[in-house]
């Protein structure tokens, strides 16, 4: 629980009082970050991908959606999906049923996000993405 508070803490810093956001930091693909309303289940969901432009199409590389739980005082961010634009790839954590209710999860899948999760929140920390110097740009 403690790797998926950390991840709820860094997007509600990164987004802070924004609902989306880009961020650019010198010599890296912008970042984008985005309150996408909440899941049919109620909880609240982020969308945060580098972007970049082929042929004229904005592609997600990565972009990956975390669903926010809230446990008393605490609140965790899970990564429940995971797409590439340029590598033609789209995996969800969870399937649902008809009514939006998770109904089946991934969990080989759930442990691989959680860990390219981590290592991507450390390498936008050392890309200055969290730095005084990044340019954010409120699109909401």
């Amino acid at each position: 629980m403690k790797i998926y508070t950390s991840f709820a803490t860094a997007l509600n810093t990164l987004l802070a009082d924004d609902t989306a956001i880009t961020l650019t930091s010198e010599c890296f693909m912008p970042l984008s970050i985005e309150d996408i309303g909440p899941s049919a289940e109620g909880h609240r969901q982020i969308a945060i991908s580098h972007t970049a432009t082929q042929n004229g199409d904005l592609m997600r590389d990565p972009e990956m959606v975390f669903r926010f739980i809230t446990d008393g005082d605490t609140q965790v961010a899970e990564p429940i999906s995971f797409r590439n634009d340029f590598m033609g790839i789209n995996q969800e954590v969870y399937r649902y049923d008809d009514h939006g209710k998770a109904t089946h999860v991934d969990t080989r899948l759930k442990a691989e996000l959680k860990s390219f999760a981590r290592l991507w929140f450390r390498n936008l920390k050392h890309q200055g993405f969290y730095g005084k110097s990044v340019i954010r740009k409120r699109l909401s």
